[in-house]
C-alpha cells in the first residue's frame, strides 16, 4: 500500500470515529482521540461478553475491542486468555480436562459454561459469544471495532476464517490487530481494505517497513513518549494505546497526541 493510500484510510477511519452518533458527547471525541472500549466496558461487566459491548455504548465508547480465538471445531470464540479458566466455570463443568485450552473444546462444549459468575452474581449465564454473534449484535450500535486475533500460530488458518466472517457479519469501521506481525501482514494480504494495527513497540527504525502494510502502532502506554508519538504520525499511522483507566493517564497520552485510548472504563474518558 502506497503512502497516499495509507494516509487517506487513516483520514477515512478517524473522519468515521468522530462522526460516531453512540453515547454523550466526549472531550476525547472532540480532541480526535478514539475511546476504545477493552473488552468492552471491562471494569464494569465481564470481559468479551456482548453485555459488556452494549455498556460500552452506553458509556460513551467509540469503539469497542474484542480478542478472537478457534475452538477445536474452528468455531472463532471470544476469549483473551489462552485457556477458559480465569473468565469461566470451566474447572468445575469439565474437571477432568485440565490445563481447560480454548483450542481443546468443542463450540457445543464451550456454550455450556457460565462466562459472567466469576465477575459478579449480577452477570450470571452470559455465555463466550462467538464473533458472528459479537458481530451481529454491535453493528447497528453506531461503534467501531478493533479485534486482535490473539496467538494466530495457535490457530492455523485463523486470519482467513476471521477475514470471512468479518465479511459476512460486519459493517462499520474496522482495524484488525495481533502482536503477531507476520500474521497481520497475511491479513492485510486478504483484507488490504481493513486498517491493521500493530500491538507492541518497534523500535522506530523499523517503522518505514511496517508502514508497507500497517496503518496502526498500538503500544503499552508506558512505552510512549511524546517523540515517539512523533516518529509514528510522520510514517503515516496512527498510535492507539493501552491500556489506560486513570484519568491524570489518559490526559497525559491526550497531550502526546495519541489517536486512540484503549481502557477498561469509557465512561472515564467520555467525561475527561
Amino acid at each position: 500500500m502506497c503512502r497516499s493510500s495509507r494516509t487517506l484510510i487513516v483520514a477515512v477511519l478517524m473522519t468515521v470515529l468522530a462522526a460516531l452518533p453512540v453515547g454523550p458527547t466526549a472531550a476525547a471525541r472532540r480532541d480526535g482521540i478514539a475511546n476504545v472500549a477493552h473488552r468492552g466496558a471491562s471494569a464494569h461487566a465481564p470481559e468479551n461478553t456482548i453485555g459488556a459491548f452494549r455498556l460500552a455504548a452506553r458509556m460513551g465508547a467509540d469503539l469497542f475491542e474484542l480478542d478472537v480465538r478457534e475452538t477445536r471445531d474452528h468455531a472463532l470464540v471470544l476469549m483473551h486468555d489462552t485457556t477458559l479458566a480465569r473468565t469461566t466455570d470451566v474447572e468445575s463443568v469439565y474437571p477432568e480436562r485440565a490445563p481447560w485450552r480454548v483450542s481443546d473444546f468443542t463450540l457445543k462444549e464451550i456454550r455450556r459454561l457460565d462466562a459472567g459468575s466469576w465477575f459478579g452474581s449480577a452477570f450470571k449465564g452470559a455465555r463466550v459469544p462467538t464473533l458472528r454473534e459479537a458481530l451481529r449484535a454491535m453493528r447497528r450500535t453506531g461503534l467501531g471495532l478493533l479485534l486482535e486475533i490473539k496467538a494466530p500460530h495457535l490457530y492455523p488458518g485463523i486470519e482467513r476464517r476471521t477475514a470471512l466472517e468479518l465479511r459476512r457479519s460486519w459493517e462499520g469501521p474496522l482495524v484488525v490487530q495481533s502482536f503477531d506481525w507476520d500474521a497481520m501482514r497475511a491479513f492485510h494480504g486478504l483484507m488490504p481494505e481493513v486498517p491493521v494495527g500493530l500491538l507492541g513497540t518497534p523500535p522506530a527504525g523499523e517503522l518505514p517497513g511496517l508502514a508497507s502494510f500497517a496503518v496502526q502502532i498500538n503500544p503499552p502506554y508506558r512505552d510512549l513518549t511524546p517523540g515517539y508519538v512523533r516518529a509514528i504520525h510522520a510514517h503515516g499511522m496512527q498510535v492507539f494505546t493501552w491500556t489506560a483507566d486513570d484519568p491524570v493517564v489518559m490526559r497525559r497520552l491526550a497531550a502526546y497526541r495519541v489517536d486512540g485510548i484503549i481502557t477498561n472504563r469509557p465512561d472515564v474518558l467520555a467525561r475527561l
